[in-house]
């Protein structure tokens, strides 16, 4: 009875732990309004903004407010996001891992690799 009894209750202990490792980090917690920078560019490249949106059970994104750049190439999964943007001819390449309410991560264009930090804005 003893070993019934043992074998039930590790089964259920297995079973929640399994179901626990299955929950993931929403989407939703990407999505808003962030601030970025960019450190060891020209000036008017420093800062900005970027937003993501969940639409459909789709991640998109853009840099900009006013003049909107089209994320492409976006993918979020176990933290990290990578997209890639058109610039002035060239492609740069951004990949950063979320902590939070924070993204760190590169920048990789022609020029180089440039760090990039942002922090999501309240919404208001």
């Amino acid at each position: 009875m003893k070993k019934v009894n043992f074998l039930l209750v590790m089964f259920l202990l297995i079973s929640m732990l399994s179901v626990q490792a299955g929950i993931k980090k929403p989407a939703n917690e990407l999505t808003g309004t962030w601030k970025y920078k960019v450190s060891n560019v020209p000036v008017e490249y420093e800062t900005g903004f970027m937003t993501f949106e969940e639409k459909d059970g789709k991640t998109s994104g853009y840099l900009g407010q006013s003049q909107k750049s089209e994320m492409k190439a976006l993918t979020v999964a176990d933290g990290k996001v990578t997209f890639k943007l058109d610039f002035e001819g060239g492609i740069l390449t951004v990949t950063m891992v979320q902590d939070g309410d924070k993204l760190n991560g590169s920048v990789v264009s022609q020029d180089g690799e440039f760090p990039i930090t942002a922090v999501k804005e309240e919404k208001k």
